[in-house]
């Protein structure tokens, strides 16, 4: 008998995948019918492949972060629209106003530190890997240390989905 698994004629990496991205479609949707109000402590890192087909991000935020940018959701965001595909939102980068379309595809983290909870996808593009890029800095004041620190935990409430690659 065989170690090896065989190969799988349903993609469930897929399937499971958009699933979970799902998850992050909902919230963001129940966000936009509560009025974009955040409730309690809750706050989103999002974190998006910045060359993914359909986000539309301003040149200078593209060349600032070439491959990938997180983004913050807590106090200073506007006009969040969800839809099926993807969100749009308005953040101030530097005090400078920026509208971005990103679809739920190019979503590979979500973390919400007030409740330790995250996901991690799979990049879209297959042999993506990231490059080193400054941090997003758009205007959240308020944001303490701790809410940054909640990504670097043991991970427990953390939801990795790697379907590994045959080798």
């Amino acid at each position: 008998m065989s170690d090896e698994a065989p190969d799988s004629l349903i993609p469930y990496d897929e399937i499971v995948q958009e699933a979970l991205r799902a998850v992050v479609g909902r919230v963001l949707g129940e966000i936009q019918q509560n009025g974009s109000t955040l409730p309690g402590n809750h706050h989103f890192y999002i974190t998006f492949k910045t060359g993914a087909p359909g986000v539309s991000i301003p040149q200078h935020l593209r060349e600032r972060f070439p491959d990938e940018m997180t983004i913050v959701l807590q106090n200073k965001f506007w006009d969040l629209g969800v839809d099926d595909a993807g969100f749009t939102v308005g953040l101030s980068f530097n005090q400078m106003p920026a509208k971005l379309d990103i679809p739920f595809s190019a979503i590979t983290a979500f973390v919400d530190p007030a409740v330790d909870f995250g996901l991690q996808f799979q990049a879209t593009v297959a042999d993506m890997s990231p490059e080193a890029h400054d941090d997003a800095e758009n205007d959240a004041p308020g944001e303490d240390s701790s809410a940054a620190a909640a990504g670097s935990e043991d991970g427990s409430n953390v939801v990795t989905v790697d379907f590994g690659r045959k080798k």
